[in-house]
């Protein structure tokens, strides 16, 4: 769950209609709204500075052989991210596009303060598919770069309400194999 920074809203990944989808709703939970609806995994929503964009991740469905494999793996509360992308929308679920077209388990999506580029995760050009490292893009999908070479996972990218300071995780200068610190990084 991701809170607005107006304050107004709160915005999440819920199950309870068969199919993970973001939902919308005010502080109480008392009037939720769903806004998206296609078959697929939809999640990890964060809402922009401005409160009038989400950004999310999206696992679309392809062909009747993903749809079966979905099903059977939703029916036991399970989703496999290999192809995550990233998407963006109207804090109102109207105006959805699809940002990243890489093929990539791509998430952790964090909309810059500008409301031109998105930071995220991904292990786009892995041939493993197990080194992740933090990308930036274009709202209108332009731009790909990669900000981190680290062998170890980086991940959870956000800027702050300035954009002139990035934080995000690391599994880099671990004590112990998996060891998550905390890094920031002044950005540009």
């Amino acid at each position: 769950t991701t809170i607005a920074p107006n304050g107004r809203y709160m915005t999440f990944t819920g199950n309870f209609e068969g199919d993970p989808d973001i939902y919308r709703a005010d502080l109480k939970a008392k009037k939720i709204t769903k806004l998206t609806n296609e078959v697929g995994y939809d999640g990890g929503p964060f809402v922009s500075w401005d409160s009038k964009k989400i950004v999310y991740r999206r696992d679309a469905i392809e062909d009747n052989q993903e749809l079966q494999d979905y099903k059977a793996l939703l029916a036991e509360n399970l989703v496999r991210p290999g192809k995550l992308e990233i998407f963006i929308m109207d804090a109102d679920g109207k105006n959805k596009r699809q940002v990243t077209n890489l093929g990539a388990a791509s998430f952790a999506p964090f909309l810059h303060p500008d409301g031109k580029r998105i930071v995220f995760s991904s292990n786009y050009g892995d041939p493993k598919g197990r080194e992740f490292d933090l990308f930036l893009i274009n709202v209108d999908g332009t731009g790909l770069e990669r900000l981190t070479h680290s062998p170890e996972f980086d991940g959870f990218p956000m800027f702050d309400r300035t954009g002139k300071h990035l934080v995000f995780a690391s599994n880099r200068n671990g004590k112990v194999r998996g060891e998550t610190n905390v890094f920031t990084a002044d950005f540009r």
